[in-house]
């Protein structure tokens, strides 16, 4: 197991406290227990490291030192319980890399907990989903971020989160707030005899358009603008929603859009998500070959 905290003993050097498991729970000789220590030091590249002890290293040290101390024992699997919080987000994004590198090498089975959906997406190849203790959706990255299982899962997997707006089924149209929007057969068929509903898309299928008469267009003005460089973090208000009621939408970021600025968006039937308004449940989501299909054109 592999703590947040390290769990490193202060007095000890990187060498002993990667050899004590062994030595206490183990028949194997000295020499053998040497040989692991410095195979795992060489592992996770702190080698020249085994005399330091803790308080000689740094955070991203004192974390390999707690893996290189798992990894000794040849265990059957790895338990990570959030073993990079306490890292800075620089450090923590190389500790990431070197994890999934790690894990290819061992092929050893290991279960990761973490709060961090980033940490999740990128080194899980099934992420179990929790809330309140409660399990919420077993699934690949992309089918819970393309599949979510309901709002919960839809809301906490993708930075920025998932736009919601809670809809009232008339006939072919949702009736929200401040907008209406239009269905087709196949998303109807979906949704079936349920009137209440919440409706979610995501911030990168928000698109700019120039065509304002498009069935799925909408008028909206600009509220806030975040530059991040390679994109823009846009929050968008519906023409006659008041103000503070915001959805997000994230556009290149050589598109020039400017606070109070008055803009055409498309959010295309194909992208959206429906939730039982009652239960949150998933009634309807975007497809992973539509997904794939999208990502190709």
């Amino acid at each position: 197991m592999v703590f947040q905290s390290y769990a490193l003993y202060p007095h000890m050097t990187v060498r002993e406290n990667m050899a004590f498991g062994l030595e206490e729970s183990t028949d194997l000789a000295d020499d053998e227990i040497e040989a692991r220590v410095y195979d795992a030091a060489d592992t996770m590249g702190i080698a020249e490291l085994v005399d330091r002890k803790p308080l000689d290293l740094s955070g991203g040290q004192r974390q390999g030192v707690a893996l290189g101390r798992a990894i000794v024992r040849d265990p059957e699997g790895f338990l990570m319980d959030e073993p990079l919080s306490n890292l800075d987000a620089k450090l923590r994004s190389e500790m990431r890399t070197e994890l999934q590198r790690l894990q290819a090498e061992l092929d050893v089975t290991t279960m990761y907990v973490t709060h961090d959906q980033t940490e999740a997406m990128t080194m899980g190849d099934r992420i179990a989903v929790l809330d309140a203790g409660e399990l919420q959706q077993v699934a690949t990255p992309l089918e819970c971020y393309h599949e979510p299982a309901n709002r919960f899962v839809a809301g906490f997997v993708g930075d920025p989160s998932m736009n919601f707006f809670d809809v009232t089924r008339d006939g072919d149209t949702f009736v929200g707030s401040a907008f209406e929007y239009p269905l087709s057969e196949s998303t109807l068929d979906d949704v079936g005899e349920t009137t209440d509903l919440t409706l979610g898309v995501r911030p990168e299928d928000v698109s700019l358009t120039e065509d304002p008469t498009g069935d799925h267009n909408f008028s909206t003005v600009v509220e806030v603008v975040e530059p991040m460089g390679d994109e823009n973090t846009v929050y968008l208000r519906f023409e006659d929603a008041p103000e503070g009621q915001t959805f997000i939408a994230t556009i290149d970021g050589l598109e020039r859009i400017a606070v109070d600025d008055e803009v055409t968006v498309e959010i295309p039937e194909e992208t959206i998500h429906l939730f039982d308004g009652g239960s949150g449940e998933a009634v309807h989501n975007r497809r992973l070959d539509e997904a794939a299909a999208l990502d190709v054109s």
